[in-house]
């Protein structure tokens, strides 16, 4: 059996077997007998003693393919077996990620129950369980091996941009819910955990080619070595590339976003959702002549997504990750690396922008033993060669005519036509209609045609000026410390108490381009301490656990985030395991909530944690007073059942409700920028702040899952989701929540392994249409649907493994951000070499 892993029990001195099951460790018998722990995916763990050295050590695994003994560490902290996590919780094994077929590992998880991914490009994705997605995934934290990897600029997990190779990862575990108890500010609706693997176990040379549709390329390579009994390194290398999905939505914007917007096809020109520089320059008087066209508004034509990315399209991601390891004893490791991570992609937010060569530099060490832990990081992103598509549009347009002898611009140019035509056609007895079309005819030859030199010039120019208000270039350089620390107190055979704390830092740079940052960097911090309380009574079937977490903010009150949980284990085996849980938990606005400032023409949004802001209403003109931002709260209750019915079938069922109070969500009024009421609306601009709602939002929902290992080569796997906003109280119609999240959502799917040389998954996942919102977009999404497949050819003596995959087979609609891309079929070959 290759790939069984071995430790001895209360080290970190281990290894793995060699494609014929045979392992080679060093062991200390000068303490009394040693206990090997051997595990292998698939198959039930199992302890052997040995009280001398032995060199004919043969080991028997039991099959457990339903994996109901897998060990999680991601919900309580510490180790525990899945099936008494107190919360609900996933676990994707290494195998199950080298068979998920998409480019992006983080995409093939919304095959499994409750996580919902939005996927803005190719590379570019977040997740979310249990409702209110977002393509900035804000309400769940993404952790490698326990580290923060969010750029800290904009509080974004951009997909496995910055995690890791597939190569490298041996589990990935995600928490449902909240868990800021444990994991603190913005723990709040979920936890995603990338535990890679350690080079003391998988030694050897990996290696993993794939190619395919949209001339797409994978290339990953892992090397891992021991010298020595107590010094191993790594280095994980990783190179994507392929033509990126770029977004062609050309409906009109919604009111939400641009209410004075035309409808689509109108020959005023409109505001389309993925058209940019369709600026609107002109609005006809309330006394025009004309009456049909007062107060009516001319929209330029724009340019469409992929004439503005030009020869950006392509999704390119790069990752290199050396680390060593240490052993200071048997059982205190010592562990340093540094993560270095490139890419390009299209990210969506309050605008679409085009992330090129952004990454992030990240250093990281850890200091580790039996019962405790001290970690540290400093992560720093760049913005690289980042613009924003709607400035480069809309600055096209307001830049003065190439070669022209005054500083007219292309859209002065663009309305005095358009009006003039206008006027001479309505003058000559034309129809309003008629007169529109003339005028429109005459006027959309004089936008700067795209495939001229100026138009070329020009945009590279705007693309390569991080100026405010002229350039598009997004200049971010921001930098988070964070320290953190945990010990775990034996407290007797059936109780322990694990105590932590951690600390973190940013420091925010943009010189103004998106922080209200002109005088400097911006600094700010989070202080947190927590405490857990695990008992267990009735010949240990019943588990207590206590949690509780107080966080300290620089903008904001402490916080105390409890939770309690009770787990019953029933039955002979304990196979039944009935779970009830009460948390509380909270969310820190975002550093770009706090103090953006970021000026998009129709609407100047800022930062709200000084002293709010004072305004009028946009819809009747009534006065407003928008209050500072303060932390989001959440109230849930969650009962769920895991365990396995038969030796064959698992049911995974979970029932959860959600009270937020304070609930951060965006609200646009007119106002000032110094936070003041103008003295008339007039006076005023549209202003977009981030603040709390006055009203308790709530949320329920549940999932089950079903997995039937019928036969090695033939395991059935259908699960479901369904999650509901109550809007009941829901009364100011101006503050957004963007639930986002479809309502009914299932997955069924078939993997297995024949002759153990041919392994194969398939999996069939659709969702509910839905209104989907962000400050870019607002709209609604149609039903949407994916199939995916993969099927691998191992060739044992060589370690080869044949592969070929494809992620929506049948080119099925599948949008899951509106005003993002349909993200298409990509089919792929490969192959993925093994050399111990």
């Amino acid at each position: 059996m290759p790939g069984a892993t071995i430790f001895i029990r209360g080290t970190f001195i281990g290894t793995s077997t060699d494609r014929d099951g045979k392992f080679n460790l060093r062991a200390d018998f000068s303490g009394g007998p040693v206990v090997l722990s051997v595990s292998f995916v698939g198959y039930e763990s199992r302890d052997v003693t040995l009280s001398q050295p032995d060199n004919t050590v043969m080991v028997q695994l039991k099959l457990n393919p339903t994996q109901t003994n897998e060990v999680i560490a991601s919900a309580s902290r510490v180790e525990e077996g899945i099936l008494q996590a107190p919360v609900t919780v996933e676990k994707v094994t290494s195998q199950q990620i080298l068979r998920l077929p998409p480019p992006d590992v983080q995409v093939g998880l919304n095959q499994f129950k409750g996580i919902d991914v939005n996927s803005t490009s190719m590379i570019m994705n977040s997740l979310s369980t249990r409702g209110f997605n977002s393509a900035k995934s804000e309400r769940l934290i993404q952790l490698t091996d326990y580290f923060d990897t969010q750029s800290p600029s904009l509080n974004i997990n951009t997909g496995n941009l910055t995690g890791l190779p597939e190569l490298d990862i041996e589990s990935i575990e995600i928490i449902h819910g909240p868990a800021s108890a444990l994991y603190g500010a913005n723990a709040f609706n979920g936890v995603l955990l990338q535990n890679s693997k350690d080079p003391f176990v998988s030694e050897g040379l990996s290696v993993r080619l794939r190619g395919g549709e949209r001339s797409f390329f994978d290339g990953q390579v892992r090397y891992a070595q021991k010298i020595g009994d107590k010094f191993a390194f790594k280095v994980t290398g990783a190179y994507l590339t392929a033509n990126d999905w770029l977004a062609s939505n050309y409906s009109a914007t919604s009111k939400q976003v641009q209410s004075n917007n035309n409808a689509q096809g109108s020959s005023l020109g409109y505001d389309a959702v993925n058209r940019y520089g369709d600026v609107d320059g002109y609005t006809f008087a309330a006394n025009f002549p004309f009456p049909e066209v007062r107060n009516k508004t001319v929209f330029m034509p724009g340019f469409e997504e992929k004439t503005l990315v030009g020869n950006d399209g392509r999704a390119k991601s790069l990752k290199i990750h050396p680390s060593v390891s240490y052993l200071l004893t048997s059982s205190i490791k010592l562990t340093a690396g540094a993560n270095y991570n490139r890419g390009t992609a299209s990210y969506q937010s309050t605008s679409r922008y085009r992330f090129k060569d952004f990454g992030t530099n990240q250093y990281h060490g850890e200091i580790k033993g039996e019962r405790w832990f001290v970690r540290g990081q400093s992560i720093q992103d760049f913005g690289g060669n980042s613009y924003d598509l709607t400035f480069l549009g809309n600055f096209i347009q307001t830049s003065p005519i190439a070669g022209g002898n005054t500083t007219t611009t292309y859209a002065q140019r663009y309305y005095g036509t358009y009006v003039n035509t206008y006027v001479g056609a309505r003058t000559a007895g034309q129809t309003d209609a008629q007169a529109q079309a003339a005028a429109k005819a005459a006027a959309d030859p004089l936008q700067l045609d795209p495939t001229s030199a100026e138009f070329s010039a020009l945009r590279k120019q705007i693309i390569n000026d991080a100026t405010v208000g002229r350039g598009a270039r997004l200049n971010p350089s921001s930098l988070l410390n964070e320290g953190n620390a945990q010990y775990n107190l034996k407290l007797g055979e059936t109780a322990d108490l694990i105590v932590g704390a951690a600390y973190r830092k940013f420091r925010l740079g943009s010189q103004g381009n998106l922080f209200s940052d002109t005088d400097g960097r911006i600094q700010n911090h989070e202080l947190g301490g927590y405490a857990q309380l695990t008992k267990k009574f009735l010949q240990e079937r019943l588990k207590l656990a206590l949690a509780g977490r107080i966080d300290g903010f620089k903008n904001f009150d402490p916080a105390f985030s409890p939770r309690a949980s009770l787990v019953y284990s029933a039955g002979s085996q304990r196979q039944h395991n009935f779970r009830t849980t009460y948390g509380r938990a909270f969310r820190s606005p975002t550093q770009l909530d706090q103090y953006v400032r970021l000026d998009l023409g129709r609407v100047l949004l800022l930062g709200n944690v000084d002293n709010g802001f004072q305004g009028y209403s946009i819809t009747t003109g009534r006065n407003v007073d928008v209050a500072p931002l303060q932390l989001e709260r959440l109230s849930s209750y969650e009962i769920g059942y895991k365990g396995a019915l038969t030796p064959k079938l698992v049911l995974d069922l979970d029932y959860y409700r959600n009270y937020y109070n304070d609930f951060i969500g965006a609200q646009r009024f007119v106002g000032s920028a110094d936070g003041t009421r103008p003295e008339t609306l007039a006076a005023g601009r549209v202003l977009q702040v981030w603040t709390n709602a006055d009203q308790e939002v709530r949320t329920q929902g549940m999932a089950v899952g079903l997995t039937y290992a019928a036969a090695s080569f033939l395991n059935l796997a259908a699960n479901y989701s369904l999650n509901v906003q109550d809007r009941s109280d829901v009364q100011n119609a101006e503050f957004q929540t963007y639930f986002n999240t479809p309502k009914h959502k299932y997955n069924v799917g078939a993997n297995g392994t024949v002759l153990n040389r041919v392994s194969y998954a398939l999996n069939y996942r659709w969702a509910q249409g839905h209104e989907y919102g962000l400050p870019f977009a607002v709209g609604q999404l149609t039903d949407y649907s994916s199939t995916d497949a993969y099927l691998g050819y191992t060739l044992s003596q060589l370690g080869l493994t044949l592969q070929t995959g494809a992620s929506n087979l049948f080119n099925a609609n599948n949008i899951q951000v509106y005003g993002g891309p349909q993200i298409g079929r990509l089919v792929y070959l490969g192959l993925q070499l093994e050399v111990k």
